[in-house]
């Protein structure tokens, strides 16, 4: 194999490849970059047999070829290199990187054992990049990291006629998004949030987001990339389950100014960051109060229809709950007790989110 390319361009995609696909430690060959050269170019792929990425680069090809090389090694020597284009050539048992002046040499690992990366499956539909990346970018987040209750790792995506909805909870917190997509065939998936965070950080500003499923994968295409992965097991998290039929009050309110005061009252919580919110006639009140720390007091204006009320939320998860609705104002659907708070925008946009927050036991004064 030998081939020119342009170093920028084959940077990125192999940084995007690792990102994508972190490998095993455990195994050499999982961790490694399978780099293919033909006519049209040069293949960058990845895969743990869980996760799969392939990507195609512009590229002059000297010699057609094939080979497997550590991910890692080879993603840091381009992101170092300075020069403009880079060539890979084999040579024997290693892959040489070279620019004038300078020769890089990485092993080849046995591209025979290799998984490969499998086609995606066939076509659920197609959704505009920047609303699915702004979904994504809050309901994976919120979907749990703890590995010992896979059902709360992961994001459902649906298809109900021509939106599409994104799901994910880690049993304290839900977010719900809806937006426009164009559906070509059906999709009901459980897959992983942590893939779905990086593919949110990936996918471009502009275009076409084409969905691929089937009962064992999900598959994202977008310009010259496909990534696919093995789903989880079970969808049976919905919105539904979660009751917000009591609401009694709701509130409107500039989601910057709550934020904020959100972020200052937070630093005199307790232990547990339990933060009391107390609704007034036409402001909300929060409080904050630890026996190290000392106590806060807060007020923001607000539009109040309804009773007073008051609810304890834990500080860190009221901040991620307004942080996608900042730079507007935000409303609070509030009911009594221990249920649920719903925080919605006052006139959605392309994407429809809804953000439910569990309140938790008040601190104690």
């Amino acid at each position: 194999m030998d081939l020119t390319v342009t170093t920028a361009d084959l940077a990125r995609r192999a940084a995007d490849a690792v990102k994508l696909v972190p490998g095993r430690l455990t195994d050499p060959v999982l961790s490694g970059l399978l780099i293919t050269a033909g006519p049209g170019g040069v293949v960058l792929a990845a895969s743990d047999r869980e996760r799969a990425v392939r990507s195609h680069c512009a590229a002059v090809v000297h010699t057609d070829g094939r080979v497997l090389v550590p991910a890692r090694p080879l993603t840091e020597t381009l992101r170092a290199l300075t020069e403009p284009t880079v060539r890979l050539v084999v040579e024997g048992s290693r892959l040489a990187v070279r620019v004038p002046g300078a020769r890089y040499a990485l092993p080849l690992l046995d591209a025979g054992v290799h998984p490969g990366v499998p086609e995606a499956p066939e076509q659920a539909g197609e959704v505009a990049a920047a609303p699915l990346a702004e979904a994504l970018g809050t309901v994976a987040t919120t979907a749990s990291r703890d590995d010992a209750l896979p059902l709360y790792t992961g994001v459902r995506l649906r298809a109900e006629g021509d939106r599409l909805v994104l799901l994910a909870t880690d049993r304290f917190r839900m977010a719900v998004a809806a937006l426009p997509w164009r559906p070509t065939g059906e999709l009901d998936v459980l897959a992983p949030a942590s893939l779905l965070v990086e593919i949110a950080r990936q996918l471009p500003d502009t275009g076409a987001i084409t969905l691929h499923a089937d009962r064992d994968r999900l598959g994202l295409a977008w310009g010259s990339a496909v990534v696919t992965t093995a789903v989880l097991d079970g969808t049976a998290i919905h919105e539904s389950k979660v009751v917000t039929s009591a609401v009694d009050t709701h509130i409107e309110l500039d989601a910057d100014a709550l934020a904020g005061a959100v972020r200052r009252v937070g630093l005199y919580t307790d232990p547990r960051g339990a933060l009391l919110l107390e609704v007034g006639d036409a402001e909300v009140r929060l409080r904050g109060a630890d026996q190290q720390s000392g106590e806060a007091e807060e007020t923001v204006k607000a539009t109040v229809d309804g009773g007073r009320t008051g609810q304890a939320f834990q500080a860190r998860y009221l901040t991620d709950a307004l942080r996608p609705f900042l730079g507007g104002p935000v409303r609070l659907a509030v009911q009594p007790g221990m249920r649920a708070t719903v925080l919605t925008a006052p006139e959605p946009g392309e994407v429809d989110l809804r953000y439910i927050v569990m309140p938790m036991l008040p601190p104690k004064t």
